[in-house]
């Protein structure tokens, strides 16, 4: 019998080749489109690490008080200048796959727990560097996903057991967490009255469920409007409307208000099938023009009756509806989105109503004040004054538009650490000092386990100490010394919350210093940082689809190319 060598030909390269009998083969066997791309192994694993790394590298220089800011600019060339790893990393345009991955730790990092972006994504990075020096000892990737794994769990229970339980009405601690979330942000010396904004604003919207208390950040919303200065950013115990009143023949200032939240027109609604009404007769005009004029009175007169003085509506208020409430001094406001008026009833205690008939006394929200007020060039309406609101706004101000916006994520940081506290009632310290912590009694359980896996949990024990010596690196300090310090620290007994103060240099009690974290925050930061890491490890096949061929131009008129 004969044989022929097939080869399996990949992008126009030879990738296998083996011998078959003659008769069943002998042509080539092409796989993939022509102009795919593969790699394979070692090569495809460094590749990924690499592109890991450089992401991490990105927003290295963020972390801590003395990190700095970056400026980002977009195809349209809007400027965005901040030091949140979440919105770096979301404005940057990633391309590599592994590099998308690191991305979506930042952003799952964000949703759950809203901080620690940057600290997460720093430490997929060091764990990724860590886990490209055991491969080029061929300890093979699931050992070390493995090892980090044993790591992960054990640093989780090391945290539950170290950490602090904190009272939720223990307000200059909750000030400090808020304080310590916002350390390093552009808004300098306003960091104070941010945090006892973000502290009322939760603890108002706060409430017990199931017999555990809860916030939900949802319940506070956030107005920005550029103008005056970071000092008159203000709490609303109520709902600012961001639209206008409709009409000017309205109140535009309603002591206690009674609303009518309404979630149907106040107009005629057309017909759901076209309709041809012919009218031969001057008079039978008036009296279709009356008729309609009628059943608007009519509507207008079942919100009077009710007791209402002020009406928001989530749809269209006819021009006629709107004089017939302005004659008797009600004041409206129509097209409010659907997530606002959700925040109305539970800030005025009302019910939003669909159906007019159903309209009572008991649906009406109550509040001392509805104002409409112009801030900066809009006009806003502002129902305040509720009597235990379950929902909150607030109004961020600031001179340029964007310190506005690292304004409202300074402010979103804080609020989202003091819902992590109420929610879970337990705290670390910060500074590095849990990061130096968990490395030693890592380093210590890794004896214990033995085999290729220790030499895995102690790169992840190893890979904890890139916080602290990135913060030192930011400050300007010596990493190697602060690190020695920091180890030395941590062999006392007393040095369990020992960390860096970066602005002294020196390695200090950071729960004395008040620079304090939620645990959930550090807690997800390990989670997610060993998800990705995991996931990037464990490819050892990139397998890139042949991009399609550029358009060819289009011919126009007189045969220019469009």
């Amino acid at each position: 019998m004969f044989f022929y060598l097939v080869s399996i030909i990949v992008g126009g390269k030879i990738i296998m080749a083996t011998a078959v009998p003659s008769g069943l083969s002998s042509q080539p066997i092409l796989i993939l489109k022509e102009g795919s791309s593969r790699r394979r192994g070692k090569e495809a694993q460094l590749a990924n690490i690499s592109a890991a790394k450089i992401v991490a590298d990105v927003v290295k220089a963020t972390l801590g008080p003395r990190g700095m800011d970056k400026m980002l600019v977009d195809g349209l060339g809007d400027i965005t200048i901040t030091n949140d790893g979440h919105e770096i990393l979301k404005e940057i345009d990633v391309q590599h796959p592994a590099a998308k991955m690191i991305v979506e730790v930042a952003k799952t990092q964000d949703d759950e727990v809203g901080d620690g972006t940057t600290t997460a994504v720093i430490l997929s990075g060091e764990l990724l560097k860590r886990a490209e020096e055991l491969l080029d000892k061929n300890i093979h990737a699931t050992t070390i996903v493995a090892g980090y794994r044993k790591a992960a769990e054990e640093a989780i229970k090391v945290l539950r057991e170290i950490s602090v339980d904190v009272n939720i009405d223990d307000r200059e601690t909750l000030k400090k967490i808020a304080l310590t979330s916002m350390r390093g942000k552009i808004i300098g010396i306003a960091r104070d009255h941010f945090a006892d904004i973000s502290i009322d604003a939760v603890r108002q919207v706060a409430e017990k469920k199931a017999g555990k208390m809860t916030a939900d950040k949802d319940d506070i919303q956030i107005v920005k409007k550029t103008g005056k200065s970071l000092f008159d950013t203000e709490l609303v115990r109520g709902i600012i409307v961001d639209k206008e009143v409709i009409h000017p023949d309205m109140p535009k200032k309603v002591e206690d208000a009674k609303i009518a939240l309404l979630d149907c027109p106040l107009e005629i609604e057309k017909t759901e099938m076209d309709a041809e009404i012919r009218i031969r007769d001057p008079l039978q005009m008036k009296a279709f023009l009356e008729e309609e004029s009628r059943m608007l009175r009519e509507m207008v007169d079942k919100v009077t009756k009710a007791g209402a003085n002020v009406v928001l509506c989530q749809r269209g208020i006819d021009d006629m509806a709107q004089h017939f409430l302005a004659k008797k001094g009600v004041m409206a406001v129509r097209r409010i989105k659907a997530s606002d008026m959700e925040k109305l009833a539970k800030a005025t205690g009302g019910k939003v109503v669909t159906n007019l008939e159903d309209l009572k006394v008991d649906d009406l929200g109550l509040a001392k004040l509805a104002e409409e007020r112009r801030i900066g060039e809009d006009k806003l309406v502002f129902v305040e004054g509720c009597k235990n609101p379950k929902a909150v706004a607030i109004l961020i101000r600031a001179g340029l538009e964007r310190l506005v916006d690292e304004a409202e994520r300074a402010l979103n940081d804080a609020l989202c650490v003091i819902v992590d506290v109420v929610k879970e009632n337990k705290i670390v310290a910060g500074g590095g000092a849990i990061e130096a912590e968990l490395s030693k009694k890592i380093h210590e359980y890794s004896a214990k386990v033995g085999g290729r896996e220790q030499l895995a949990i102690e790169a992840y024990a190893d890979a904890l100490e890139v916080i602290p010596t990135t913060l030192a690196e930011n400050a300007g300090l010596d990493p190697i010394d602060i690190l020695v310090a920091l180890r030395a620290a941590h062999e006392k007994t007393n040095g369990l919350w020992r960390g860096l103060n970066a602005f002294s240099g020196e390695i200090v009690d950071m729960m004395k210093e008040g620079v304090i974290e939620p645990l959930s925050v550090k807690e997800q930061a390990i989670k997610s940082a060993l998800e990705a890491t995991s996931m990037i490890l464990r490819i050892d096949d990139v397998i890139a689809a042949a991009k399609p061929p550029p358009m060819p131009p289009r011919q126009g008129p007189e045969g220019m190319e469009y």
